[in-house]
């Protein structure tokens, strides 16, 4: 499954990497999200409820970054385990620029999934996986006193 996205962020670069580094914005942000703390300078530990509409498995997992270029870039690489449903695994390239007063951000995310997850279907998983991409950039910028505009809805 690929997942891409690119917005348009009313804050410096350097304000979207700072909260895009921030635990307590990020737990704000992502749904379900239980946990989430740093265990070093480029590793996380997170435990994430997932609402499947038929499954709603708690993932408990570990994310870490490499490739990183401070208020550029990095890439976030993680893997959660569900329990009896399965695996959850990806990694996403997160990439910051200065546009304006503000930033750009983009991303592209790749992700899979194993065990009775796959069995409910890709395309239950994907569309899910979506709505919480989209849900989190909706609220992210929130957190720290910006907005988020997708690219494709300034047309």
């Amino acid at each position: 499954m690929k997942f891409v996205g690119h917005y348009i962020i009313s804050a410096p670069r350097e304000a979207v990497w700072n909260a895009l580094n921030d635990t307590k914005t990020l737990k704000a942000c992502i749904p379900g999200c239980h946990h989430i703390e740093w265990v070093d300078d480029k590793s996380l530990e997170a435990t994430i409820k997932v609402n499947l509409g038929v499954a709603k498995p708690k993932f408990v997992g570990d994310l870490s970054l490499s490739n990183v270029d401070p208020a550029r870039s990095y890439t976030l690489s993680g893997q959660g385990r569900g329990g009896l449903l399965g695996l959850a695994k990806g990694f996403a390239d997160i990439e910051l620029d200065d546009h304006g007063e503000g930033s750009t951000l983009k991303f592209t995310a790749y992700g899979e999934v194993s065990g009775s997850i796959e069995k409910i279907g890709s395309k239950l998983v994907s569309g899910t996986a979506q709505k919480v991409i989209d849900r989190f950039f909706e609220h992210f910028a929130e957190q720290f006193g910006a907005t988020a505009t997708p690219i494709n809805s300034l047309e």
